[in-house]
């Protein structure tokens, strides 16, 4: 199995979002209420408590840092402060029972695989994406809402690397 990082959304996304109650980059409104889906939360990576917990609505780009094209859209955190999901943590358990699409690009933002899974063979596809030599990283999306999860990249010598500055982790 190839060593890989699982990336959530920074810390610092995730405080500055919760403080100002605005998205990074755009300025755009958040919106809290609370969930009505599973989500999950871009952070911790663990899926809502349906009624029960509030969720923050905003405004990401998932390229952020790691390509010159924006391409944004709409994510959850909860609302309340929670920890990040470890990048050498696997795949989040908490979406292994969710249809995903795993879509592995190469540097300058150019798709060159995609695999759809149900509620199995997460890991599966991500090795499979992995072993592709023209695949720098992966883009996980939930298959039903079509919203950004998380990026999966590739560990270095098997070690997870500290978060990089300017939130392009």
């Amino acid at each position: 199995m190839s060593a890989y990082r699982v990336i959530a959304i920074p810390t610092e996304v995730a405080t500055a979002v919760r403080t100002s109650n605005q998205a990074p980059r755009y300025g755009h409104p958040a919106f809290t209420e609370t969930a009505s889906g599973y989500g999950p939360c871009r952070h911790c990576l663990r899926t809502f408590d349906v009624g029960n917990e509030d969720r923050t609505l905003f405004t990401y780009d998932p390229f952020s840092g790691i390509e010159a094209v924006p391409l944004p859209g709409p994510i959850f955190i909860h609302a309340e402060n929670c920890e990040r999901y470890p990048e050498n943590a696997g795949y989040p358990g908490d979406l292994l029972s969710h249809a995903a699409v795993l879509s592995g690009y190469a540097k300058g933002q150019r798709l060159v695989a995609q695999v759809h899974v149900d509620s199995s063979n997460h890991e599966a596809a991500v090795e499979q994406l992995l072993q592709r030599s023209d695949v720098d990283y992966i883009e996980v999306r939930d298959k039903v809402a079509g919203c950004y999860d998380f990026r999966i990249e590739r560990a270095a010598n098997g070690a997870t690397p500290s978060c990089k500055k300017e939130f392009k982790c």
